[in-house]
């Protein structure tokens, strides 16, 4: 495990089931997002984990929708680590979930996320079998682009030391841990320090709470020396009563007052390259080294 002194914040400021029904603040166009993720850039964060929709709100896998995104938000920020979407809630098949890694030059995404493993959220699923795993991760490793690890029980964390061990799966890693899902691991002190302690070796990780659990799990992370994910995509209010629709700007700037208060700056996004083995950015994106891999087991 990773730990330093600078708290990485990882904005999610859109996810796959926030709409503007439920809140008027979720960025869902492309022009939305590149503004709300240049608020919060001016704010202070670190990397940005984007999702795409399309021109009816929906989500969608397009990639000239996220290169919009990567394009708007790279003029104003070319050192910030762009994470793409590559869920598995909406889309099933390999081609629709790894279009976003093929974007090249400029357009080209740091980092992918990589569910470890299949899980229910409160009504729907998210399939992840494991030879649609390997494939993204393979995928990634051949386009030198960073997984971004998400692991939302124990044995998911396990699942990824398989992946290391296959070599699918190089360091350094970053993680997210994601708590409070009604069907993993629960957003308290035990499930948490449970995972992180399991957590492979060189890897830097992130706290994220679902719902209430948000500002919990991100205030005990920053504690504890980790990072912390924030942003609409977990959490839609701002208060544990739910009086207040959030803002991505307002959750990143609690975010400050709370590393503050424990003696910890924000990370800067060359920090986190550097930690994560990343290019310099400002044009060079991903990772070097890039190597054909053996067909997914």
């Amino acid at each position: 495990m990773t730990e330093t002194r600078e708290v990485a914040i990882n904005l999610a400021p859109t996810g796959m089931i926030p709409t503007k029904e439920m809140t008027p603040h979720v960025p869902v166009s492309p022009e939305e997002v590149i503004e709300d993720v240049h608020e919060c850039f001016e704010l202070g964060i670190t990397m940005v984990h984007i999702h795409a929709r399309d021109k009816d709100g929906r989500p969608t896998y397009k990639p000239e929708i996220y290169a919009r995104m990567i394009e708007g938000i790279r003029n104003y920020a070319p050192e910030l680590i762009i994470c793409v979407s590559l869920s598995g809630r909406n889309f099933k098949e390999f081609e629709q979930r790894s279009a976003p890694l093929e974007l090249d030059g400029s357009l080209k995404p740091d980092m992918g996320s990589l569910t470890l493993s299949s899980l229910n959220f409160n009504k729907e699923a998210s399939m992840n079998s494991p030879e649609m795993i390997q494939k993204l991760a393979i995928r990634m490793q051949e386009r030198g682009i960073k997984p971004e690890l998400e692991a939302f029980d124990a044995g998911m964390v396990n699942y990824a030391k398989y992946l290391i061990q296959k070599e699918i799966v190089t360091p350094p890693y970053y993680c997210n841990v994601l708590l409070g899902n009604i069907a993993c691991a629960q957003a308290d002190m035990l499930h948490a320090g449970l995972i992180i302690n399991d957590l492979p070796d060189n890897t830097y990780w992130s706290l994220a709470g679902i719902g209430n659990a948000q500002l919990p799990m991100n205030s005990m992370s920053i504690a504890m020396g980790g990072g912390v994910r924030v942003g609409i995509e977990d959490n839609i209010w701002f208060d544990g009563g739910r009086t207040k629709l959030a803002k991505n700007a307002d959750l990143v700037e609690r975010i400050h007052v709370v590393a503050s208060a424990n003696d910890r700056k924000v990370m800067a996004p060359s920090k986190m390259r550097e930690i994560l083995g990343l290019n310099a950015g400002n044009g060079e994106y991903g990772f070097s080294g890039e190597k054909k891999l053996e067909t997914a087991a």
